[in-house]
């Protein structure tokens, strides 16, 4: 009678499992590189550009403020007051390996200010990573992640005065 040993099985399917593992990376990489569309391009239905795409909802920051806006970047387009310059606030804190959406550290030491009651909601795509994250101006180091993404977010509060 034939026997067959543990430990040669075990090695197969190890060597399968890593080689499914490779055959799935290699199949999920990001749609624009498999059709060859660049960031801002249309997609084959001609209605949605693929690539960086966020979706903005501000609430409580006031008049004209308040509402949900789409963002296309690369061009610039979509239903956003500024998309240029939305864009160019967020591309301004995109560095390799780091988040331009991070939240502030834990542990940081922030001023005790309150600058309203304003929150965000943005979600999408940036540079092919999915985004979803909250603002809120509650105190000194979230009014200053807030003001870093203006104009992405609308400008609120006494930012600008002397």
């Amino acid at each position: 009678m034939f026997q067959v040993s543990r430990t040669p099985a075990a090695r197969l399917l190890g060597a399968a499992a890593v080689s499914l593992a490779s055959l799935a990376s290699l199949s999920a990489a990001h749609p624009a590189a498999a059709t060859g569309a660049g960031a801002g391009a249309v997609a084959s239905t001609g209605s949605v550009p693929a690539g960086d795409h966020l979706t903005v909802t501000v609430r409580d920051a006031g008049a004209g403020a308040d509402g949900t806006f789409e963002l296309y970047c690369n061009p610039g387009g979509g239903t956003h007051p500024d998309p240029e310059g939305a864009c160019a606030a967020v591309e301004r804190d995109t560095r390799w390996g780091q988040d331009a959406f991070a939240p502030v550290p834990e542990g940081s030491v922030c001023t005790m200010q309150y600058g309203g009651p304003a929150t965000a909601h943005v979600t999408g795509v940036w540079a092919g990573r999915p985004v979803d994250v909250t603002y809120d101006r509650r105190d000194g180091c979230e009014i200053s992640r807030w003001d870093r993404m203006v104009p992405l977010l609308p400008e609120v509060g006494a930012r600008g005065r002397s």
